[in-house]
Protein backbone atom coordinates (compact mmCIF):
# COMPACT_ATOMS: atom_id res chain seq x y z
CA UNK A 1 0.00 0.00 0.00
CA UNK A 2 2.87 2.31 0.77
CA UNK A 3 4.51 1.71 -2.11
CA UNK A 4 1.47 2.38 -4.68
CA UNK A 5 1.05 5.51 -2.54
CA UNK A 6 4.62 6.67 -3.04
CA UNK A 7 4.23 5.48 -6.97
CA UNK A 8 1.21 7.61 -7.34
CA UNK A 9 3.17 10.96 -5.59
CA UNK A 10 6.51 10.12 -7.46
CA UNK A 11 4.48 10.25 -10.74
CA UNK A 12 2.23 13.08 -10.08
CA UNK A 13 5.38 14.67 -9.11
CA UNK A 14 6.96 13.81 -12.67
CA UNK A 15 3.53 15.11 -14.32
CA UNK A 16 3.69 18.51 -12.70
CA UNK A 17 7.75 18.89 -13.40
CA UNK A 18 7.38 18.16 -16.73
CA UNK A 19 3.95 19.47 -17.80
CA UNK A 20 5.09 23.32 -15.34
CA UNK A 21 8.61 23.28 -16.59
CA UNK A 22 9.99 26.77 -17.18
CA UNK A 23 9.52 27.09 -21.08
CA UNK A 24 5.73 26.02 -20.77
CA UNK A 25 4.87 27.86 -17.84
CA UNK A 26 6.15 31.38 -19.70
CA UNK A 27 4.54 30.07 -22.93
CA UNK A 28 0.80 29.65 -21.16
CA UNK A 29 1.82 33.00 -19.89
CA UNK A 30 2.41 34.70 -23.55
CA UNK A 31 -1.16 32.52 -24.27
CA UNK A 32 -2.87 34.05 -21.64
CA UNK A 33 -1.42 37.74 -21.95
CA UNK A 34 -2.06 37.68 -25.86
CA UNK A 35 -5.76 36.45 -25.54
CA UNK A 36 -6.54 39.37 -22.55
CA UNK A 37 -4.99 42.01 -24.49
CA UNK A 38 -4.14 41.67 -28.42
CA UNK A 39 -6.22 40.46 -31.35
CA UNK A 40 -5.50 36.97 -33.19
CA UNK A 41 -2.94 39.32 -35.90
CA UNK A 42 -1.63 40.77 -32.96
CA UNK A 43 -1.26 37.80 -30.88
CA UNK A 44 0.79 36.17 -34.27
CA UNK A 45 3.07 39.48 -34.46
CA UNK A 46 4.07 39.46 -30.60
CA UNK A 47 4.68 35.82 -30.13
CA UNK A 48 6.13 34.97 -33.56
CA UNK A 49 9.82 37.01 -32.54
CA UNK A 50 9.42 34.69 -29.13
CA UNK A 51 9.16 31.50 -30.80
CA UNK A 52 11.79 32.12 -33.45
CA UNK A 53 14.04 33.97 -31.21
CA UNK A 54 13.50 32.17 -27.99
CA UNK A 55 11.91 28.87 -27.51
CA UNK A 56 12.98 27.21 -31.06
CA UNK A 57 16.60 28.39 -30.42
CA UNK A 58 16.57 27.31 -26.64
CA UNK A 59 14.65 24.05 -27.13
CA UNK A 60 16.48 22.89 -29.81
CA UNK A 61 19.87 23.54 -28.15
CA UNK A 62 19.02 21.60 -24.97
CA UNK A 63 17.66 19.18 -27.06
CA UNK A 64 20.69 18.92 -29.29
CA UNK A 65 22.66 18.76 -26.20
CA UNK A 66 20.88 15.47 -24.64
CA UNK A 67 21.28 13.50 -27.86
CA UNK A 68 24.87 14.55 -28.00
CA UNK A 69 25.38 13.19 -24.46
CA UNK A 70 26.76 16.55 -23.46
CA UNK A 71 23.30 17.34 -20.86
CA UNK A 72 22.22 14.36 -18.92
CA UNK A 73 18.77 15.26 -19.32
CA UNK A 74 16.43 17.76 -20.64
CA UNK A 75 15.95 19.37 -17.22
CA UNK A 76 19.92 19.52 -17.03
CA UNK A 77 20.10 19.19 -13.63
CA UNK A 78 23.88 18.92 -13.83
CA UNK A 79 25.25 22.22 -12.04
CA UNK A 80 28.28 22.51 -14.34
CA UNK A 81 26.03 21.81 -17.32
CA UNK A 82 23.71 24.61 -16.40
CA UNK A 83 25.94 27.26 -16.51
CA UNK A 84 26.31 26.30 -20.35
CA UNK A 85 22.50 27.00 -20.30
CA UNK A 86 22.14 30.09 -18.75
CA UNK A 87 24.67 31.58 -20.89
CA UNK A 88 22.72 30.19 -23.69
CA UNK A 89 19.12 31.49 -22.53
CA UNK A 90 20.77 34.96 -21.89
CA UNK A 91 22.15 35.29 -24.97
CA UNK A 92 18.88 34.49 -26.89
CA UNK A 93 17.02 36.87 -24.39
CA UNK A 94 19.61 39.62 -25.20
CA UNK A 95 19.01 38.95 -29.08
CA UNK A 96 15.54 38.99 -29.00
CA UNK A 97 15.35 42.17 -26.32
CA UNK A 98 17.46 44.03 -29.26
CA UNK A 99 15.20 43.08 -32.22
CA UNK A 100 12.22 44.32 -29.99
CA UNK A 101 13.97 47.35 -29.25
CA UNK A 102 15.53 48.39 -32.99
CA UNK A 103 12.34 47.14 -34.72
CA UNK A 104 9.28 48.44 -32.39
CA UNK A 105 11.13 50.97 -30.22
CA UNK A 106 10.04 49.41 -27.40
CA UNK A 107 11.55 47.58 -24.33
CA UNK A 108 9.75 44.31 -23.22
CA UNK A 109 9.98 44.41 -19.89
CA UNK A 110 9.09 41.12 -18.85
CA UNK A 111 12.07 39.44 -20.78
CA UNK A 112 14.20 42.06 -19.67
CA UNK A 113 13.49 41.05 -15.92
CA UNK A 114 14.05 37.30 -16.88
CA UNK A 115 17.11 38.47 -18.29
CA UNK A 116 17.90 39.46 -14.47
CA UNK A 117 16.23 36.68 -13.09
CA UNK A 118 18.65 34.31 -15.11
CA UNK A 119 21.65 36.49 -15.03
CA UNK A 120 21.32 36.35 -10.68
CA UNK A 121 20.26 31.97 -11.28
CA UNK A 122 23.48 31.93 -12.94
CA UNK A 123 25.54 34.30 -10.22
CA UNK A 124 23.58 31.77 -7.46
CA UNK A 125 24.70 28.48 -9.65
CA UNK A 126 28.20 29.21 -8.62
CA UNK A 127 27.31 28.52 -4.75
CA UNK A 128 24.27 26.56 -4.95
CA UNK A 129 21.87 24.63 -7.86
CA UNK A 130 19.06 27.14 -7.31
CA UNK A 131 16.33 25.61 -8.68
CA UNK A 132 14.91 26.97 -12.25
CA UNK A 133 11.60 25.17 -11.93
CA UNK A 134 10.33 26.70 -8.69
CA UNK A 135 11.61 30.46 -9.88
CA UNK A 136 10.77 30.41 -13.22
CA UNK A 137 7.20 29.84 -12.11
CA UNK A 138 7.00 31.90 -8.71
CA UNK A 139 7.83 34.82 -11.80
CA UNK A 140 5.08 33.64 -13.68
CA UNK A 141 2.70 34.03 -11.27
CA UNK A 142 3.81 37.43 -10.74
CA UNK A 143 3.39 38.16 -14.56
CA UNK A 144 0.03 36.27 -13.75
CA UNK A 145 -0.97 38.42 -11.24
CA UNK A 146 -0.92 41.37 -13.55
CA UNK A 147 -3.66 39.83 -15.58
CA UNK A 148 -5.87 38.61 -12.62
CA UNK A 149 -4.99 38.56 -9.03
CA UNK A 150 -6.41 35.44 -8.57
CA UNK A 151 -4.42 33.70 -11.70
CA UNK A 152 -1.76 35.05 -10.16
CA UNK A 153 -2.51 33.41 -6.55
CA UNK A 154 -3.26 30.66 -8.09
CA UNK A 155 -0.33 30.24 -10.07
CA UNK A 156 1.06 30.44 -7.23
CA UNK A 157 -0.08 26.91 -5.58
CA UNK A 158 1.58 25.84 -8.84
CA UNK A 159 5.04 27.13 -7.78
CA UNK A 160 4.80 25.71 -4.59
CA UNK A 161 3.83 22.15 -5.85
CA UNK A 162 6.39 22.45 -9.12
CA UNK A 163 8.93 23.12 -5.92
CA UNK A 164 7.96 20.29 -3.84
CA UNK A 165 7.85 18.15 -6.62
CA UNK A 166 11.13 18.54 -7.67
CA UNK A 167 12.63 17.67 -4.05
CA UNK A 168 10.41 14.61 -4.42
CA UNK A 169 12.23 13.74 -7.77
CA UNK A 170 15.29 14.76 -6.47
CA UNK A 171 16.33 16.94 -8.46
CA UNK A 172 17.01 19.38 -6.09
CA UNK A 173 17.47 19.83 -2.41
CA UNK A 174 14.82 21.85 -0.21
CA UNK A 175 17.93 24.18 -0.05
CA UNK A 176 18.23 24.71 -3.45
CA UNK A 177 13.93 24.84 -4.02
CA UNK A 178 14.03 27.88 -1.02
CA UNK A 179 16.81 29.63 -3.41
CA UNK A 180 15.39 29.81 -6.08
CA UNK A 181 12.19 30.99 -4.79
CA UNK A 182 13.60 33.87 -2.60
CA UNK A 183 15.53 35.23 -5.77
CA UNK A 184 12.22 34.77 -7.58
CA UNK A 185 10.39 36.62 -5.01
CA UNK A 186 12.78 39.48 -4.96
CA UNK A 187 12.99 39.37 -8.58
CA UNK A 188 9.47 39.49 -8.87
CA UNK A 189 8.56 42.39 -6.50
CA UNK A 190 10.69 44.55 -8.16
CA UNK A 191 8.96 43.66 -11.20
CA UNK A 192 5.53 43.85 -9.91
CA UNK A 193 6.24 47.55 -8.24
CA UNK A 194 7.59 48.90 -11.41
CA UNK A 195 5.12 47.78 -13.71
CA UNK A 196 2.75 49.32 -11.20
CA UNK A 197 4.83 52.61 -11.81
CA UNK A 198 4.47 52.28 -15.34
CA UNK A 199 0.61 51.90 -15.57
Amino acid sequence: MADSSQEMTHRVSKLLSNFFNPMNSLVLYFLFFSIKNFSLKETGENFLPIFFLMIVPISGWIFYKVKSGAFTDSDVSDRNQRKQLYFFIGASLIIYLLFIYFRFNRVDWVLLYLLILLVTMQISNYFIKSSMHTALNIYVAALMFTIDPLLGIGWLSIAVAVGISRVILKRHTWAEVISGASIATIISFIYLYTHIQLL
